[in-house]
């Protein structure tokens, strides 16, 4: 009876419970595999994480990215406008000042934050603003060079960042004299608007040629962010199939047959019954009984 009793209340946990195996000694064998599986779906779980922060992360550099390529856009447009000779000294300056006020909108933009407020073309320093004025009054880039990887798969890492001299990078100049000089991006606006203010003709054309350079530096920045966009997306898919399959099998060996549970307590009742009627009928019968 009391064997009896005993079956009836396991059966009736694993049906409150909704489980197959209650406590690891029901089913040793099946209890690791659970563990198992569990384990694997933790840390796969863990990859959709990652690629839902790398995507997001991606989608603040790409609406980043598009806002400074219809900046330079202007401002290019602006530039050849003033350097073909039919505007006039005021309409000059007023280029000048468009072009100065486009500059602050390119700083705010390099200076974007993603939904967790982090900097995103700061490299590692996340909370360090990477653009600001330095002591000498000119902006500089006080990020670092790290280029970030998070894992998406077993086998697979992302990067998911560029830092601001990747985006953000420094124009080359050829001197009279054949040398190379390096010129700071937002330097290089700054010159440019002077020269357009001060109508200095080989200004202009040196900043034409700065800002053909930063295009082609955001086009490259542009189309890593494209690829790696794709990269995720493609990893989105698998890691959804293969939680999806991970699911299932621990939905095989952990989750109870309702149907087949209930059956088995139906038995497990009716041998209770039965014990109990047999044990009544057994604890009353007394040695005269069993005499007659």
């Amino acid at each position: 009876m009391v064997k009896s009793q005993s079956d009836l209340a396991k059966t009736q946990t694993r049906l409150s419970s909704g489980k197959e195996i209650v406590n690891p000694s029901d089913a040793p064998e099946k209890a690791t595999a659970i563990q198992r599986l569990k384990s694997v779906l933790d840390k796969h779980e863990s990859f959709s994480e990652n690629v839902e922060g790398v995507n997001n992360r991606l989608i603040a550099e790409e609406t980043a990215l598009k806002g400074v390529n219809d900046i330079l856009t202007r401002i290019k447009e602006l530039a050849i406008q003033a350097a073909n000779g039919t505007l006039g000294p005021d309409d000059k300056e007023l280029v000048s000042i468009e072009i100065e006020g486009l500059t602050q909108d390119l700083l705010s933009l390099a200076n974007t934050q993603d939904v967790n407020d982090n900097y995103i073309f700061a490299g590692s320093r996340v909370e360090t603003k990477p653009f600001q004025d330095g002591p000498d009054g000119k902006i500089e880039y006080f990020g670092d060079e790290t280029r970030n990887e998070v894992q998406v798969s077993e086998q697979r890492y992302v990067r998911f960042n560029r830092t601001g001299t990747d985006v953000f990078a420094r124009v080359v100049r050829q001197s009279s004299s054949g040398e190379l000089i390096g010129k700071g991006f937002f330097e290089a606006l700054r010159d440019l608007a002077e020269g357009i203010k001060n109508a200095n003709t080989d200004a202009m054309n040196q900043g034409i040629n700065d800002l053909d350079q930063a295009s082609y530096n955001l086009a490259v920045a542009t189309a890593q962010v494209g690829s790696e966009m794709g990269s995720v997306e493609t990893q989105r898919v698998i890691n959804e199939e293969s939680v999806l399959q991970l699911r299932t099998a621990l939905s095989n060996v952990e989750d109870l047959d309702y149907s087949k549970a209930v059956t088995e307590m139906q038995k497990n009742m009716l041998a209770l019954q039965a014990t109990q009627s047999s044990f009544s009928k057994i604890s009353s019968l007394t040695l005269f009984n069993y005499l007659n």
